[in-house]
Order: structure tokens, then C-alpha cells, then sequence
């Protein structure tokens, strides 16, 4: 026997050995995947009163799709990230869930679905989520048990979208926002010059979405009946910033202006409030001033009025729609001097809708003469919102007369995709359905043609990006005095129950220029507050669970008070806030740390030992005046690997006492007294 064949025999034991080992593995792998993937129902939702047979209809799981939410597997942007990532991003979800929260009985569980919260950047599929209440309660691979079970297999599970670019949210229209998604339909085009009444208003006209409004300047402007070309004066402009101020202390989310309906604004109306939004730390939504790129008056001369705003006031800006105004016929152009004035630290964010035609009132401003010339168009690229018909010169006369809504087809289509791919643009509608259905489709839909069209046919932005612009990034943009809308726009523990599920393969809009009511597809179940208003397809108009978002301030008074804290021989006054203690971040700098401030990246650094980059304009050792406003405009403070955010009072920054502990300082309490040893 040769030498190999000796060792080939010798080999057949540790091999079998090897082979059975390896049989074995895989049963339990194969039983472990059928375990998952047929999980009985009983298991997701067991208990009395428990129900396992709602389906979310079309692409279910089924073997031709292999079970995944988004169908076929060639979806380049269908919004996964890399597996480390998910990896990550699900470790951290499953790291929160306890014991408690596995054997909840919970009024909803939503079971199976692919879950993506563009906060966390989780996409996962086989995830369930349970809800108590208005609340979700966690989010978890494991098995949970609900009264009602939601089968998501096969479906995009993500929070509700929030359209922050609507109107009042009327009977009518707010059904069809519910059609598309929409669990939070904000008027910042436009609003209202009282909001204490037109929220107590919708409030008793009780809406299936949450609601929220600016201070609408025009309205506010009409009470001195100016024309639209007619400036105002300075009496009127007093009493238009006490007006915007009492507004905004009534619950208005921000001011927005209409520069192109209302040519006479001027700068000095606009100023003036654009400083008082800074005082309050909200932003200011803009109609641009002009919407062509003709001259005299162009787009982007209208774009860069809005920068130079910003860059005087430092006021937060928004442009509405900017693929209709500020940017159509230069979208490149205008998105560059955006990003220019980003990167120099100003906060302007701006929306468009998924549409390359516009529509508007065919006897506003934006109509007046020339309109051929400016927007590229004839009589016949006009078309009666909710009616076939094209217009005519003789037909635009009678219709102008009774101010009709007419669409213009007059969007570069290209303009539409180069907005999307920029980061910090999100999602509007610009749109609320009316009585008589006189309304551009997106009144009904431009949540589900921004997903359908423009991430899974024409794939311009990934599936995470997209959900982010249709309800992250709104959320964001108005939640820092908004608090309510800090629980929005995410799936996770903690957050509010407003929840869309979709099928991505088949979620597109049916409304047109014709038939502007006609309700979106592909979605299969909307949530507001954790009640079901779209159940498996089919309006549920008992449930009208629509909360008001408003503005909310909090002041220096007795009850901020946080006593004192001594340090180095100096006495220092504490406030308190969100039940954490807080000090003049300028002491930090009386005792011996240098304070940089990076107007960019609006943080300060702290550093032993280095002289400080400017002296604080008020003593750390006198008190904030009573009354003044205490926000969080997410200025930041760092020293090593210690970070915090900053509590803004006046033009003073204050600090938690919790920042000096993880600078390794011996900070110590005792009552109201603090003490920081040298």
C-alpha cells in the first residue's frame, strides 16, 4: 500500500467525523431560517382577544420576491445600508428591549415588516413593532403579543409622513393627506396672523392628523389694507413684529412670507422679523420673489435674497418649493449658493414636490404681464385644475376673472431630480384638496409618487433618504421650539404611534390634473397617535386623533432657579432646565480654560490654559434677567472627549453641570449649593 493510500484510509475517520458535524449544523441552521421566516402567528401575537389575519395586502412575502419588502433584489436605491451598519443599527435597537417589554400585552403589534427609521439609518426586515396607547413601546426582532396583530411581511414600515408645506387643514383635504401617508399636516405656506383662535378652531373641528401653522405674514399684513405692490410703513411694520411675536408665544411653529404674491415687501418689513425668529429660535419660511430666469428679477437673485437674510439676521431659512421657485430653470445654480451658505454655518433648508408642473391662482401676481416670456409657456401649457381643459387667450381672460387654479407645465423635469439629491431638501406638497377638486394632484399625491417615482423607478435618492425627506427632515426642521414634533418622524421606543405601511413595489400616486382626488396606492395602513385610520386600504373616519403642534417657550423665573455653585472663590447663579442644572459656560472661562467659538460648526472648545477667544458680554456671576427666553439652538460645547449641548439665555451660553463632571472635575452638591474643588 502506497504512502498516499495509507493516508487516504487513515483520513476517513476524522472526515465522517468532520461530515456528520457539518450535517448537523446545517439542520439546525435550516430549522432555525423555517423557524423565522414561518414563525406561527400565535407566537407573534398570543393571548386572548388576539387577531393574526390582517394582511398588508399586495407582495405579502411571496417566494417570487423572496420575502423582501422591496421586491426584486436589483433595487440599487432601495435604501439599505451595508451590513455592518444594519448590523449596528440593530444591536443598538435590541440593546434597549427588556424583559417587560417581551411580555407586554400591547394594544397593536405591527409584525414582520421591514422597519426604517432614518434617525438610527435601520432598515431591517422580520422586525415588530408593538404599540401601547399613542406610544410605540419597542421595536424588536422578537416575538411579541398584541390584541391586534398587523401582519407587515413584504412591507416598508416607516413613521408618518409630515407634509410641512400644506395649508388649514380642511374636512376634505385632511382624508386624502391620510391616503398618502400623511400623519401631520403643517400650514407653513401660509398659516394664519391668529393662531390662538385657528388652533382651537381645528382643535374642536377634531382632524385625523396632527396640525401645526405659522405666522402668516400676508394675512397679518391685510389688516392695514395695503395692495400687494404698496409697502408698508413704519407704524405698520411695529405693529406687525408685536403681532408675529404674540403669534409666535400663541403656538405659531415660524413666520412665512410670499415675496412673489406680494411684490411690495420690501427688506425692511422683512428684516425685522426675520430678527425676532432669531430671538425665538424658529425659522422663516419664503415664496421666493421671483420664479424665472429672465431679467430684471431672477430666480436666483431671489435665492440669494434669502442667503443675505440669513447671513444678516442669522435667522433660520426655509424656501418653499424650490423646484417651482428660486431654482426651475437654475437648479444647480441655486442649490450651489445654498451649500456655499451651509457651509459657512447658516441654517437654510428648503422643499420641492415631485412634480415638473406647477399650479396657481390664474389672477395672482405671478401671472402679471410678461408671464409668456418669464415661465416659457403659451396659453395652451395651462390646464383648469380638476377639468381637461387648455387654455385659450380668451379663455385665460374669463378665468383670471374668477381666480382659478390653473397647472403649468413648466418645470424642467431635471430640476425636480437635482433638488432631491440635495441633502437638506425635503418633501412638500404645497397642496391641500378643496371642495370643487379646483387643485393640483399633489394635493393627493406627493408622498406616494416621491417614493414610487422617485426612488424606485427613476431611483434618485435611496428608499432611507427618501422616508428621511418625507419625515425626518420636517420634524427637524421645526422641532426645536416644537417639542411635540421631536417624537415624530422616527420608529423607535418612545416615539409617537404615527406609522405608514407600505408595499414599495406597488405605492404610486393616481391623482392627476384631471382627477386631483384620486387617492395614492400601495399604501396599506396608516397610524395616527396608534389608532388605525387607513385599515388595510380603506378609510377609517372614526378615528380623528389629530393633536395640535405648536410652539412652545420657556422663560427664566423663580422656578428656574438652580441655587449657586462656588468655585475657585467666585459664586455662580445655576438655572435649571428639563430637570438638568445648568451654569454660565464664561465661568468655565474665569477659571483658567480658553473658550474658542466656531461660528461654523456653532460649538465652542474648551481648552486648559489658553486665554479665552472674547470676553463674556455679562459677568457668569450675575443671574439672567427674569423673562428671558431659555431655547436650544444646538450650539454644542466640547473638551477632549467630554461633550454637551448648550442651553442659549439671551446671548449667554450655559452649560450642565454634568459637562464639568466629564471633564474630570469633582463637582458636588449639597442642597443648592455646588461645589467645584480647585
Amino acid at each position: 500500500m502506497s504512502r498516499n493510500q495509507q493516508g487516504k484510509r487513515g483520513g476517513k475517520g476524522p472526515l465522517r467525523a468532520f461530515m456528520a458535524i457539518a450535517a448537523v449544523l446545517v439542520v439546525v441552521l435550516v430549522g432555525y431560517w423555517v423557524y423565522t421566516t414561518f414563525q406561527d402567528d400565535n407566537k407573534v401575537g398570543e393571548g386572548p382577544g388576539v387577531t393574526a389575519d390582517d394582511k398588508g395586502g399586495k407582495g405579502s412575502g411571496t417566494p417570487e420576491d423572496n420575502g423582501q419588502a422591496g421586491g426584486k433584489d436589483d433595487h440599487k436605491n432601495d435604501g439599505k445600508g451595508d451590513g455592518k451598519n444594519q448590523d449596528d443599527a440593530l444591536a443598538l435597537l435590541e440593546a434597549s428591549v427588556t424583559e417587560a417589554d417581551l411580555n407586554k400585552e400591547y394594544d397593536i403589534v405591527i409584525a414582520g415588516g421591514r422597519v426604517v427609521n432614518p434617525e438610527t439609518k435601520l432598515d431591517h426586515e422580520g422586525l415588530n413593532v408593538g404599540i401601547s396607547g399613542g406610544t410605540i413601546g419597542v421595536v424588536t426582532a422578537k416575538p411579541l403579543k398584541g390584541k391586534r396583530v398587523i401582519d407587515a411581511k413584504g412591507q416598508v414600515v416607516s413613521p408618518g409622513f409630515i407634509d410641512n408645506l400644506s395649508y388649514d387643514p380642511n374636512p376634505l383635504g385632511v382624508w386624502q393627506k391620510i391616503g398618502d401617508g400623511v400623519t401631520s399636516n403643517i400650514a407653513m405656506h401660509g398659516g394664519t396672523s391668529t393662531p390662538k383662535q385657528w388652533y382651537n378652531h381645528y382643535e374642536r373641528d377634531m382632524p385625523p392628523v396632527h396640525f401645526g401653522a405659522s405666522f402668516f405674514y400676508t394675512q397679518a399684513r391685510n389688516q392695514f389694507k395695503l395692495g400687494r405692490y404698496d409697502a408698508a410703513q413704519q407704524s405698520h411694520i411695529d405693529k406687525l413684529k408685536k403681532d408675529a411675536e404674540k403669534a409666535l408665544n400663541d403656538g405659531a411653529l415660524g413666520i412665512s412670507f410670499s415675496l412673489e404674491y406680494v411684490p411690495g415687501i420690501s427688506s425692511e418689513e422683512i428684516i425685522p422679523l426675520m430678527e425676532l425668529a432669531k430671538q425665538y429660535n424658529v425659522p422663516v419660511y419664503f415664496h421666493g420673489r421671483y420664479s424665472d430666469a429672465s431679467e430684471p428679477g431672477t430666480e436666483i437673485e431671489g435665492t440669494k435674497e434669502l442667503i443675505e437674510y440669513a447671513e444678516k439676521t442669522g435667522a433660520a431659512v426655509h424656501i418653499d418649493h424650490i423646484n417651482s421657485t428660486g431654482g426651475t430653470f437654475s437648479m444647480k445654480e441655486a442649490l450651489a449658493l445654498i451649500d456655499e451658505a451651509r457651509v459657512k454655518g447658516y441654517d437654510i433648508t428648503a422643499c420641492t414636490y415631485p412634480y415638473d408642473y406647477w399650479g396657481t391662482y390664474l389672477n395672482s401676481a405671478r401671472f402679471d404681464e410678461g408671464w409668456q416670456e418669464r415661465f416659457r409657456i403659451s396659453y395652451n401649457d395651462l390646464q383648469i385644475a380638476g377639468t381637461t381643459e387648455r387654455l385659450t387667450k380668451e379663455s385665460f381672460a374669463k378665468y383670471q376673472k374668477q381666480g382659478k387654479l390653473a397647472v403649468a407645465y413648466a418645470i424642467p423635469p431635471e430640476a425636480v431630480v437635482d433638488a432631491f439629491q440635495a441633502p437638506y431638501v425635503m418633501i412638500g406638497s404645497d397642496a391641500i384638496l378643496e371642495p370643487g377638486h379646483n387643485n393640483h394632484p399633489r394635493a393627493s399625491g406627493t408622498f406616494a409618487r416621491a417614493i414610487g417615482l422617485y426612488v424606485r423607478e427613476q431611483q434618485v435618492m435611496s428608499l432611507m433618504d427618501g422616508i428621511a425627506k418625507l419625515s425626518l427632515m420636517p420634524a427637524q426642521r421645526l422641532e426645536k421650539q416644537a417639542p411635540a414634533l421631536r417624537k415624530k418622524g422616527r420608529i423607535a421606543k418612545g416615539m409617537d404611534a404615527d406609522i405608514v405601511i407600505f408595499d414599495f413595489d406597488t405605492i404610486r400616486d393616481r391623482s392627476t390634473v384631471e382627477k386631483p382626488d384620486l387617492m395614492s396606492e400601495g399604501i396599506h395602513y396608516v397610524l395616527v397617535a396608534g389608532q388605525v385610520a387607513l385599515d388595510n386600504g380603506k378609510l377609517n373616519k372614526k378615528i380623528r386623533l389629530g393633536e395640535p403642534l405648536r410652539s412652545q417657550f420657556k422663560r427664566v423665573s423663580a422656578e428656574t432657579s438652580g441655587g449657586t455653585l462656588q468655585w475657585g472663590g467666585k459664586s455662580y447663579p445655576l438655572v435649571t432646565y428639563n430637570q438638568a442644572t445648568y451654569v454660565d459656560l464664561a465661568a468655565i472661562g474665569e477659571q483658567g480654560y480658553g473658550l474658542t467659538w466656531d461660528n461654523v460648526d456653532h460649538s465652542f472648545a474648551v481648552a486648559k490654559g489658553e486665554s479665552s477667544s472674547s470676553e463674556a458680554a455679562v459677568s457668569p456671576s450675575n443671574a439672567p434677567a427674569s423673562g428671558e427666553l431659555m431655547l436650544e439652538r444646538d450650539y454644542r460645547v466640547q473638551a477632549g472627549d467630554a461633550e454637551a449641548k448648550l442651553l442659549s439665555i439671551g446671548n449667554r451660553a450655559f452649560v450642565p453641570i454634568s459637562f464639568l463632571q466629564q471633564m474630570g472635575l469633582k463637582a458636588e452638591n449639597d442642597g443648592d449649593i455646588w461645589t467645584v474643588e480647585s
